[in-house]
């Protein structure tokens, strides 16, 4: 078997970036996804090796974008194998930020909808035909542990994960059938990405006090998980959600 073909959404930084490492060092060539960080995605690439790893960028809520993502990688590494749906749009852990129900709008909760549900449906489509000629063919999504446990309600966020594990049951029963597994891994706070820089110290200790192992999850966390999803020994494994997050929530 050749080289497994990974492409890995919002790659430039925080989780995409240690999923993106993880899984180059499981052997695989990786396309480093992102939307607008140029200069972070062509650094982690770098750093994985150009005959490895290849920056490309698309905002993947929009079809064509990804479609011309998907075609630039295959030309550089041929056929994809494993999709990781982990961008995210336009969202911040800031509890005090947050919008209360009372003042929350739907354009909030569609913004995050699209972000989760609507890309991934657009990079599965888009990758689709190589994934069903694929022998190791893997489709993971990037889900939270606050829809079991919301530490703090960020409604948009919460609800459109929670949206995805349909959406990714739906496709583990249908694409089945071709060999391609479909799960989702769902990690808890991470400690520290971009995008929870802004959580307050406060949140993180009561993260790790509620914790079975006493400690907040890292990225590296759950980029073994989805490296383990990945590999050939998750081959039975499809429609599962996985978390990962110290014991914070048992399912």
């Amino acid at each position: 078997m050749g080289k497994r073909v990974a492409l890995v959404t919002g790659a430039s930084r925080g989780l995409g970036a240690a999923i993106a490492r993880k899984l180059a060092q499981q052997g695989c060539n990786v396309i480093v996804n992102y939307a607008s960080s140029k200069e972070k995605a062509e650094k982690v690439a770098a750093e994985i090796g150009q005959d490895q790893a290849i920056a490309i960028q698309a905002d993947v809520r929009e079809k064509a974008e990804v479609e011309r993502m998907v075609a630039e990688a295959e030309e550089k590494f041929g056929p994809v194998d494993i999709v990781i749906n982990n961008a995210l749009v336009n969202f911040k852990f800031e509890p005090i930020a947050q919008a209360s129900v009372e003042n929350l709008t739907w354009e909030q909760y569609n913004e995050q909808l699209e972000g989760a549900v609507k890309a991934s449906l657009n990079v599965i489509q888009a990758a689709l035909p190589s994934l069903k000629e694929s022998s190791h063919a893997r489709v993971i999504q990037i889900g939270t542990n606050l829809f079991q446990n919301p530490v703090v309600a960020y409604h948009q966020y919460t609800t459109a994960k929670a949206a995805l594990i349909g959406f990714t049951r739906n496709m583990a029963k249908e694409l089945g059938q071709y060999g391609i597994t479909a799960n989702m891994v769902s990690g808890g706070l991470l400690e520290t990405t971009d995008a929870s820089a802004v959580t307050t110290p406060e949140v993180f200790t009561i993260v790790a006090e509620s914790s079975a192992m006493k400690r907040v999850t890292q990225p590296e966390d759950v980029a073994e998980m989805v490296a383990f999803l990945a590999s050939p020994g998750a081959r039975a494994v499809t429609g599962q959600n996985i978390v990962v997050d110290n014991g914070l929530t048992m399912n």
